[in-house]
């Protein structure tokens, strides 16, 4: 189980240096992402909130970085395109979040492995369904296709793959932090402290000088 963002083909993009991507890709969120990939992820998640704020928010700044951070620092609560990817190693299944699904929605597998249930992510181009029966979760690629791939695995597995999940998303945020200074460093205190709620974290300490 990975936490991914999803990555809109960054035409054009030259706010910072970001990486060479496929439209619509999913970049896991861990501590072992490379400078680049931190600002590719960073970028998609900003990008996610590049919208005009409804209701009583500061005007958007006129320069392109600032209108570009507008929403991130200005929307509560945020959005991040993406979700929980699972992947069935010994046969090679991949359960995608869908169209509906976003990593702030993520504590709802908790919610499912609590009290039972389904849970839906999306509807276009598929439809992934997670669902509890007893002490098994199924999660199926695309509940609209007859015979439609599927991971079974016990609740047991599911709860442990989710603690490993959020420690990558806590252990991207460390990333995330070290990064920001060096290519936002007017931002990247509120930039930091933008991204941290929407994990569900608080912001990493810095390391002690010396």
């Amino acid at each position: 189980m990975q936490p991914v963002v999803e990555i809109v083909a960054p035409d054009a993009f030259d706010l910072w240096p970001v990486a060479e991507v496929e439209p619509f890709s999913f970049q896991p969120l861990n501590g072992k992402l490379s400078p680049t990939e931190v600002a590719t992820a960073a970028m998609g998640i900003i990008r996610c909130n590049a919208t005009e704020p409804d209701g009583d928010h500061p005007p958007r700044p006129a320069d392109p970085l600032g209108s570009f951070l507008h929403g991130l620092l200005t929307l509560d609560p945020l959005f991040a395109a993406g979700g929980l990817r699972v992947t069935d190693t010994s046969t090679g299944v991949v359960f995608l979040p869908g169209c509906c699904d976003g990593l702030e929605d993520r504590r709802d597998w908790h919610r499912l492995i609590n009290d039972g249930g389904q849970l839906w992510f999306g509807h276009d181009p598929m439809s992934p369904l997670a669902e509890r029966t007893g002490d098994t979760v199924r999660l199926t690629v695309d509940a609209c296709q007859r015979d439609s791939p599927l991971i079974e695995l016990p609740v047991t597995r599911l709860s442990r793959l989710l603690a490993d999940a959020e420690r990558d998303l806590a252990d991207f945020l460390t990333l995330a932090a070290d990064w920001a200074p060096r290519h936002l460093p007017h931002q990247a205190d509120c930039v930091t402290a933008a991204l941290a709620p929407l994990f569900g974290l608080t912001v990493p300490a810095a390391p002690p000088n010396g």
